[in-house]
């Protein structure tokens, strides 16, 4: 992941820019879930892009990321972040620093999902809240992503006329691990994590996903990206 996540950092940030109502749907999103978050760890910060929207526009202010690409950590530094090198299976969680422990985007890229939650369980206080959001693995998103990694391109018969004008790099595509929304709470359900609730955009197909931007919703039954927030 950090190879990849290196060398593509700047095609990432291009990638969401290009894309505005894709982003701006998923920026309502995060915005929604972290009302009320108190002092809030990033985990997989990246360039620290929402971060930045989430405070120029929210009011929401995120000072603290664990990221392991350094180069994605570079721009995020510039936007105000103030970013630990490691990846989450790896990152020290100080017990009681954090109210909330946001992972947007970034469970899919992490391999031992189940360890990291754990993890953030010991070292949130009591009523401190994890949100897990990304691509569920069942969304017309995680379909058409894992139906790319597997032929190695979106550049394939199966694929044309499916996907949106301008996909999500394949090089990114291929390093992910989509996880279904049923696996993403058992994982918190195991490691402690109760009363949890759920919310989802991007509900249209992917192909006409950025022609509009979309409001938050309650639930995981259409979105293409979801968060799944537990409280301990």
């Amino acid at each position: 992941m950090k190879k990849g996540f290196d060398e593509y950092a700047e095609a990432y940030d291009t990638w969401f820019l290009e894309n505005g109502n894709v982003l701006r749907s998923e920026l309502k999103l995060v915005a929604k879930v972290l009302d009320n978050a108190g002092r809030i760890l990033s985990v997989g910060c990246g360039s620290g892009l929402f971060e930045m929207l989430l405070r120029n526009e929210y009011g929401i202010n995120i000072t603290d990321g664990i990221e392991p690409s350094e180069s994605m950590a570079v721009i995020a530094r510039k936007r105000g972040i103030d970013v630990t090198i490691a990846t989450a299976e790896e990152a020290e969680f100080e017990k009681g620093r954090y109210d909330t422990v946001l992972f947007n985007g970034s469970p899919s890229y992490i391999t031992d999902l189940q360890k990291t939650v754990g993890k953030v369980y010991d070292a949130l206080p009591e009523g401190g809240r994890i949100i897990l959001i990304d691509v569920p693995k069942e969304s017309g998103y995680g379909l058409l992503y894992n139906l790319a990694k597997a032929v190695g391109s979106w550049d394939n018969p199966l694929l044309e006329g499916c996907h949106p004008r301008d996909p999500y790099p394949i090089e990114l595509v291929k390093q992910a691990n989509w996880r279904t929304t049923a696996e993403k709470i058992e994982t918190l359900q195991r490691a402690g994590f109760k009363d949890l609730t759920f919310a989802q955009t991007l509900c249209a197909h992917p192909l006409y996903s950025d022609i509009r931007e979309e409001e938050p919703v309650e639930g995981y039954d259409r979105g293409d990206y979801v968060a799944v927030t537990g409280r301990k």
